[in-house]
């Protein structure tokens, strides 16, 4: 499948606008993951957990979608595919760990920090608001630079497709030549 010019720069629009949103909610959850651990106010602290769960439930899981389904539709129908650059399946292993981390680890994190701070508790752990963010931002820097950079070149795929693709125009080459 080979997307067409306007129909690839609009997913790459929404792709990389996909992506930036979930590193800037990744840094607002940070933000008010600190507030939460930092702070002595319990009132500050439900707040910064309530918004979190808000970030959590509504936001996050709807962009790390986005991303993932952008980011197969810009691999899969332009030269730069799935498996064939290192770095392409780097970033799509990483977008899918981080998806789940999300869903496994972060929201019952910050699910069992709401509940305990609502039920007039303390912050139980602070590892379970600040962890995730931490992690998660780290991810999406390090997806960032991978995909400024695009390094560590061919997978083993990617040469042989690459070797394929490139016997098949010396072939037509002479045939075009005997013509």
């Amino acid at each position: 499948m080979k997307l067409t010019r306007p129909v690839r720069r609009a997913n790459l629009v929404v792709h990389a606008a996909a992506s930036a949103s979930w590193l800037g909610l990744t840094l607002g959850l940070l933000a008010l993951g600190t507030a939460a651990a930092t702070t002595g106010s319990p009132a500050t602290v439900e707040a910064s957990v309530r918004a979190m769960k808000l970030f959590a439930d509504w936001l996050l899981l709807p962009v790390a979608a986005l991303t993932l389904l952008s980011g197969l539709v810009l691999s899969l129908g332009t030269p730069w595919g799935l498996a064939r650059h290192r770095w392409v399946f780097t970033k799509f292993w990483l977008t899918l760990a981080t998806t789940a981390a999300t869903v496994f680890a972060l929201r019952p994190g910050v699910n069992a920090a709401v509940t305990a701070v609502a039920a007039g508790e303390t912050l139980p752990d602070a590892g379970d608001v600040l962890f995730g963010p931490v992690v998660s931002l780290s991810a999406y820097v390090f997806m960032t630079v991978v995909s400024v950079l695009k390094p560590w070149g061919l997978t083993r795929r990617g040469r042989r497709f690459r070797e394929a693709e490139a016997g098949g125009q010396a072939r037509a080459g002479r045939a075009r030549r005997t013509a």
